[in-house]
């Protein structure tokens, strides 16, 4: 960056460096001002202006610049009088802090500005401002300054600090600080004055946040805040401004440029008040989120987010649309993809509401409803889950929660974690009289039993699901744990039992009813079909089972129904329709890292089957990885022993017959999820 803005300022094209305020912007202009080529080239006709340490007007600003290169022209009232002494010799002149004069709600804002946009045109002159608005002649080259990377944030710490130990808990704050250097310069100040040891700085850290950033002369980041804070272009956004910092400093990701006019419909102007929070560089752009940098963001962030009104209507708007139904039958499902970029920001959100009021119905919900959006959309764990656990029995909203607690671990292969959670919750139903809900437990509960190849069990648990649903009078509650029955016989090895139970679930469905279940019926009748060598007729029901999933773009079935006919054209040996149907697979795992490595083994399976060693490596290694990474414990030790086969394959320059890789691979993709 210096090595350009030289060239620039060599060239004697004008420069504007933009940043918000601490970021290092003077220290950059003072650097180019002592440059070795800057010297050589203007010679003692460098000259630095303070623009904050005079009256923002066009009199005071001209009387300066006269006094600073030495015209010796008293009160000039516009550039005229002291154009022939800047025409006489090329010089460079820094505006530092040139917001203070810029600013486009002063009174003399348009004087100034025409003055220095002229002041930069003269062909002599070398004009470098520094500033924390953007608003700036146009024809200066703007630099957006940037924060410091983590080796340089830790060369800046530790010369200040003059400690030599490295300490990771330092770099972890300084990764907090968001690398920021005039938060890192006095965060090394503040601890080498107070003679504070590594484990002290993190401690005053963790209790005071950036209340440590401030020095015992009274410099600090909150008074570089307040200085922009107290800029007339934000006084005069109105009184939201104020308020819409905080939402955007309680929100991680900042706040989605899209959502504006729903999130915040009685702010008028909102979106040109943004564009000002960018202006004055509080905020910036990143990923469609308008953000800012994390010391504004801790220094901003509400004391009590429950008295920020702004930030309570936030929430409202966040818990509605939390609340509509997701319905993987109707077309408008699609829609409920908004959570994907802002699952971050709901989490944070539900995290602060559920600590300062445990009891709060409507955010508990919002909570179930969060978990059911992710399941559909972006499945992953959540942070919530100790206080889910930690519930009181009694609160009303705990088994819905512990539910949809284990519809997470389910898509993260988490087995076990899934059961504990549905067993607690079906007892919390049982206590309560819920004989339908806690029929839809046993049936969860059947099929956590079936991945874990308890096939008895799972049955025994579906079958008591049954009686409590026709004991209810409750065709679709059949259906749906006849459904479930047919993957336990079919995981079990009873085809016939298995083909018998997803045929009479099918009829049991009403025909304009949730198509979903029908889907699965279909999907696991192809593979009793494709078990029992009776090919034609699995693909009429994968096909049938793909002919329903694909208008509603349902992920996760998609998914397996194209592994399913993948594997049925490996076993063919039509591997280029096999391969076909992988691709679509893998298309469909954008958001879901696990199912991603299910297709990326089954993937390695058919390189391997294809003698293609090496490409299977790759692709089972990259498997393996996610699953360490989520303790999928199962998957893990079958794609272990597909590498180990892989590599003495490799060794030896033999390949197995495709039957034996069967037996690692089937019982991994045959025995699926109903979700």
């Amino acid at each position: 960056m210096i090595e350009e803005i030289t060239s620039f300022a060599e060239n004697l094209t004008p420069i504007a460096l933009i940043g918000v305020g601490g970021i290092g912007k003077t220290s950059i202009a003072l650097t180019i001002l002592h440059n070795d080529r800057i010297e050589r080239r203007f010679g003692v006709n460098r000259r630095f202006i303070r623009c904050d340490q005079f009256p923002a007007s066009t009199t005071h600003f001209l009387r300066r610049l006269s006094a600073v290169i030495g015209a010796g022209v008293e009160d000039p009232e516009d550039l005229a009088p002291l154009r022939p002494f800047l025409s006489s010799k090329e010089m460079f002149i820094i505006l530092d802090n040139a917001e203070s004069i810029l600013d486009p709600r002063g009174p003399n804002a348009k004087e100034i500005y025409a003055v220095v946009e002229e002041l930069g045109h003269l062909n002599n002159i070398c004009l470098c401002i520094t500033s924390r608005i953007s608003a700036i002649p146009s024809n200066c080259e703007t630099i957006d300054i940037p924060t410091l990377s983590m080796e340089a944030a830790r060369d800046t710490f530790y010369r200040i600090y003059k400690r030599d130990e490295r300490s990771d808990s330092v770099n972890n704050i300084l990764k907090q600080l968001d690398f920021h250097p005039l938060s890192i310069t006095l965060l090394a100040t503040v601890a080498h004055q107070n003679r504070w040891g590594a484990d002290r700085l993190t401690r005053e850290w963790e209790n005071r946040r950036t209340g440590v950033l401030e020095t015992e002369h009274g410099g600090g980041l909150a008074a570089t805040i307040d200085l922009s804070l107290n800029s007339l272009m934000f006084q005069t956004l109105g009184p939201d401004a104020r308020g819409l910092l905080e939402v955007i400093a309680f929100f991680p990701q900042g706040v989605d440029e899209n959502n504006l006019d729903w999130l915040f419909p009685t702010v008028p102007d909102r979106t040109n008040i943004f564009d000002k929070f960018c202006i004055l560089s509080l905020t910036y752009r990143n990923n469609g989120f308008v953000t800012m940098l994390a010391p504004l963001r801790d220094y901003l962030y509400p004391k009590d987010p429950i008295s920020s009104p702004l930030l309570r209507s936030t929430k409202e708007r966040y818990l509605i649309r939390l609340s509509v139904g997701v319905d993987p039958n109707r077309p408008g499902f699609g829609e409920g993809r908004w959570i994907v970029p802002e699952d971050v920001n709901i989490e944070q959100m539900l995290d602060v509401f559920t600590t300062i009021d445990a009891n709060s119905a409507d955010v508990w919900d919002a909570c179930a409803n969060f978990m059911n959006h992710l399941y559909w959309y972006k499945p992953r764990l959540i942070i919530l889950g100790p206080k889910i656990k930690e519930l009181p029995d009694g609160h009303p909203h705990k088994p819905l929660c512990l539910y949809r607690l284990s519809q997470l671990f389910n898509l993260v292969g988490n087995f076990m974690e899934e059961k504990q959670l549905l067993v607690h919750a079906l007892r919390l139903y049982q206590e309560r009289g819920d004989d339908d809900e806690a029929a839809l437990m046993l049936r969860c509960l059947s099929d956590v039993h079936r991945r874990l190849h308890l096939f008895g069990e799972g049955i025994q648990l579906a079958e008591e699901a049954l009686e409590i649903h026709e004991r209810l009078g409750n065709p679709d509650g059949q259906a749906r744990c006849l459904n479930f029955l047919a993957y336990l016989w079919y995981g079990d090895g009873q085809l016939d039992a298995a083909e018998k139970a997803a045929s009479r679930a099918i009829d049991l469905f009403p025909e304009k009813g949730d198509k979903f279940p029908v889907c699965q019926c279909h999907r696991i009748l192809g593979d009793i079909h494709r078990s029992k060598g009776t090919t034609e007729r699995a693909i009429h029901h994968y096909e049938a089972a793909l002919g329903i999933a694909s208008p509603f773009n349902w992920d996760s079935e998609l998914i397996w129904i194209h592994q399913s006919l993948a594997q049925l054209f490996s076993a063919q040996g039509r591997f280029g329709d096999a391969h076909a149907h992988i691709e679509h697979a893998k298309s469909y795992t954008v958001n879901d890292p696990y199912k991603l490595a299910r297709v990326t083994h089954l993937h390695a399976n058919l390189l391997y089957t294809q003698r293609m060693p090496e490409e299977a490596k790759s692709e089972i290694l990259h498997a393996i990885d996610v699953y360490e990474k989520l303790g999928a414990a199962r998957d893990l030790e079958t794609a272990r022993e597909l590498l180990q086969w892989i590599e003495e394959a490799m060794q030896n320059g033999e390949f197995p017959e495709i039957a034996p890789l069967r037996v690692c691979i089937d019982p991994l993709f045959h025995v699926q999820g109903t979700g």
